[in-house]
């Protein structure tokens, strides 16, 4: 439990959420929690945000209504929020400050840790290696999740993102090997957390979850403790039981938000974007808290939802985290409004460890080449419509139909899916090898020939070979592209 070790009665102002105590004599750190006890005996939470000689400032997160200054009293811990860690928090849900609101009892244990933690030593660190199965065909096809990998989800607003957040949350597993999920809200709406916790219902009542919700109407200082409190609880689980670990964080455009209204409030100087100095290190705090540790049976793999202002994939959010992750899924605002779930944009999207996890012993032998193979046959379908539209379909060769055909293909049979569907990689692999199949042996360049042998289907899902039957004159999906 955490007790408050210095108390003062000398609240001096109240402005807004932010109260203002003096006489501290240098014994109040930045970031320290802080109980506020009212004349009515109600105690609020709060976190210093700017100490000066004698005075500090403290963020109230429940609010200031009701705050008599002259008769509360403001305790401080001597640390930032801490939190028992224990296996007991599966299955429950709580705030971003760690308060259960489930209904349940409170979460106890004898052993608590400050939710600030620190970033994996990279002398420890061990290289990624094994999948993360999510069952989404188009992730574990061509952006493959790797344990212990961080990849961020770059979306937009009015896109599925928090639906194919849930999905991954809801579906993934590691083979035989323990796992288990934490799920970070932050500034959702209520309709939001309703669908996540219908979502995920299946997950929390096996047990399997830890839920920390924070909604838009919630403290805006608990929106930069929940990720903190999600990693917190994640590396207990990981590193001290040996589960391997999904953090999903929604939505960390949120987050870097809150930071910069929290900066503002502390008077730090702005720059890009208004987003303080420190925003690139606040975001590798958090997003390198994951990973694998040497010699420890566990390990922590984060998905962290960011939505780009304006579909700005250079906005300093998207921007800053691009530089700390190991690549990025890009939701595509065109494929949505073609009614394709999820609408992934492949060709910007990528998995910097993709190729470490997967391959014979982890998913299939022939799994990086049959992705490669896609890969690159799509940017070559892309470029196949751009000449339709150009010149017409009347102008392209037999061969750059197939091409036409395959995207279409692509997006029908391997790409679209349901939003509560879950798939093999087997099952995924074969869509993918019908999709590549629609060529003519000669363009599958990138995968050998004993693949071909073994996955090749003779004629696709696209008809017969030009020169055997004919390619048809027109391109299935040509011109919604």
């Amino acid at each position: 439990m955490i007790r408050a070790p210095v108390e003062y009665s000398t609240i001096t102002s109240v402005k807004g959420p932010l109260i203002v105590v003096e006489g501290t004599r240098g014994d109040v750190g930045w970031d320290e929690f802080a109980q506020i006890r009212l004349a009515s005996g109600e105690v609020r939470h709060g976190v210093v945000l700017e100490v000066d000689h004698d005075l500090a400032v403290v963020q109230v997160m429940e609010g200031t209504a009701g705050l008599d200054p002259r008769a509360s009293r403001i305790g401080f811990v001597g640390r930032p929020l801490a939190i028992p860690v224990t296996e007991a928090w599966l299955g429950r849900e709580c705030n971003g400050r760690g308060d259960p609101i489930d209904g349940g009892p409170p979460i106890l244990s004898n052993v608590a840790r400050e939710v600030t933690g620190f970033a994996i030593n990279p002398a420890r660190r061990d290289t990624p290696s094994e999948p993360v199965i999510t069952g989404v065909s188009v992730v574990d096809a061509l952006t493959t999740v790797v344990r212990g990998q961080k990849l961020p989800i770059f979306s937009v607003g009015g896109l599925p993102h928090l639906e194919l957040a849930v999905q991954i949350a809801a579906q993934a597993r590691v083979g035989d090997a323990p796992f288990r999920v934490v799920f970070g809200a932050m500034g959702i709406t209520h309709a939001d957390v309703a669908a996540v916790r219908a979502g995920l219902q299946e997950r929390e009542a096996a047990g399997e979850l830890v839920l920390i919700i924070n909604t838009a109407a919630d403290p805006v200082v608990e929106r930069l403790l929940t990720p903190r409190l999600a990693l917190t609880i994640a590396e207990h689980l990981a590193f001290d039981l040996g589960f391997h670990v999904l953090v999903v964080l929604v939505d960390m455009t949120n987050y870097c938000e809150a930071l910069r209204e929290i900066a503002a409030a502390r008077g730090d100087v702005p720059t890009r974007g208004g987003y303080p100095g420190y925003l690139y290190s606040d975001l590798a705090s958090i997003y390198e808290r994951c990973g694998r540790i040497r010699d420890r049976p566990g390990s922590i793999t984060e998905i962290p939802v960011l939505t780009m202002p304006g579909g700005d994939i250079t906005h300093p959010v998207p921007d800053m985290s691009g530089y700390i992750t190991e690549g990025q899924l890009v939701l595509s605002a065109d494929a949505w409004a073609r009614g394709i779930y999820p609408p992934v944009d492949v060709l910007p999207s990528l998995s910097r460890l993709m190729r470490r996890g997967t391959g014979a012993g982890k998913t299939r032998a022939d799994h990086p080449a049959i992705a490669a193979q896609l890969y690159a046959s799509l940017a070559q379908a892309q470029r196949a419509r751009e000449m339709a539209e150009l010149l017409g379909v009347a102008a392209l060769s037999p061969t750059d139909r197939r091409y036409l055909d395959l995207g279409d293909a692509f997006e029908r049979q391997l790409m679209t899916q349901g939003m509560a569907e879950s798939r093999t990689i087997e099952e995924t692999l074969e869509r993918a090898w019908g999709v590549a199949s629609i060529l003519p042996q000669r363009e599958l360049t990138k995968v050998s020939r004993s693949q071909i042998e073994a996955f090749y289907q003779p004629g696709g899902r696209g008809g017969p070979e030009p020169g055997g039957g004919g390619a048809p004159e027109t391109a299935p999906g040509l011109g919604q592209g």
